[in-house]
């Protein structure tokens, strides 16, 4: 009897073994092809206590709204590149504390996808418009979802100056406050251009922030979705190498070539001044046999001269002496 009982009770055990691996094996294989969220159905706007949504806002501020519609801020929840990032990541909650608005930690609900203008501006008030929305647009503000951003900002001269984000910044365009980054920045930097540094590299066509904000090419995912976005402002070797790679891979090559080209340049000089004192020595030397030439035919004159004046000297006087004795031969006869 009690080994009926026992052999009973193993194979109770062995079924209820059996059925558990079996569910959890199955459970397993279905967590893997679909992760599970901890995030419930999100709420729709207006169901979130004290958001009433960016069309309530529009109502009256239709053309900041429709400039909105075109920003990243607008579409932070629906574009495709942070769907697919977003999926990835088995749609991770924490995500949704910068990609949508009324975001509610602790129920994962929220009440408006997008950032939008309560996510800045805060829940509407109640008695709005007579009561301004409270907002306070400084970094502060920013840095609540755009840390890695503002955290380099910090370290700025623009930070210790107090220029803010909305200095630079639309932000409802999310456009910088100017035509071109260049005219963004000379509207302070003014002097900077005249500079050789600035002057070449302007003429080349580079704005500011093809240096002052050079970023490494991305080719990790971001954490947490956040990225380099140059705001320090500072330039550093990166940044030279990111247009010079080929100079600076090739420094040898090119201090060997300085070197050759500084040989040949003192050869050069050195062959110069040979032939400078050459010709120095041949014009020298000219000189000299043109001061003989004139001496020698000073003297070669003063010969064939003396000799002529001495002939024609001769010749007159022996004719001198005919006439006279002429004349005194005729004298004589009278």
């Amino acid at each position: 009897m009690k080994s009926s009982k026992s052999k009973a009770r193993r194979q109770i055990g062995l079924v209820f073994l059996a059925i558990f691996v079996v569910c959890a094996i199955t459970g397993a294989a279905l967590a893997s092809i679909h992760p599970a969220t901890a995030a419930p159905a999100p709420l729709l706007a207006g169901q979130v206590p004290g958001y009433a949504g960016s069309e309530t806002c529009a109502s009256c501020h239709k053309t900041l709204h429709d400039t909105w519609l075109t920003t990243r801020h607008a579409q932070a929840f629906t574009s495709p590149i942070f769907q697919q990032d977003w999926s990835a990541k088995g749609s991770a909650v924490s995500c949704l504390a910068c990609h949508t608005t009324g975001f509610d930690e602790v129920s994962g609900a929220y009440a408006q996808e997008g950032v939008t203008c309560e996510a800045c501006h805060g829940p509407y008030q109640s008695d709005h418009p007579e009561s301004p929305m409270p907002i306070k647009p400084d970094a502060d503000l920013c840095s609540t979802c755009h840390k890695s951003t503002t955290d380099e900002w910090r370290v700025s001269l623009h930070a210790e100056t107090g220029i803010q984000c909305q200095d630079c910044h639309n932000p409802h365009s999310q456009t910088p406050k100017a035509a071109t980054v260049t005219e963004l920045c000379t509207n302070c930097h003014k002097e900077r251009g005249s500079s050789f540094t600035h002057g070449t590299h302007a003429s080349a066509g580079l704005e500011c922030s093809n240096c002052h904000m050079y970023t490494n090419p991305r080719t990790d995912d971001p954490i947490q979705g956040l990225i380099p976005t140059g705001h320090t402002f500072s330039v550093g070797s990166e940044a030279c190498i990111g247009c010079h790679q080929d100079t600076v891979h090739s420094r040898d090559e090119i201090i060997k070539l300085t070197g050759q080209i500084s040989e040949t340049n003192v050869a050069n000089v050195e062959t110069l001044q040979q032939e400078v004192h050459e010709q120095a020595q041949t014009i020298q030397s000219l000189e000299s046999q043109s001061t003989v030439r004139l001496y020698t035919g000073l003297a070669q004159g003063a010969i064939i001269g003396l000799i002529t004046g001495g002939a024609a000297a001769w010749v007159i006087s022996r004719r001198i002496k005919l006439v006279e004795e002429v004349l005194d031969n005729g004298k004589a006869k009278d």
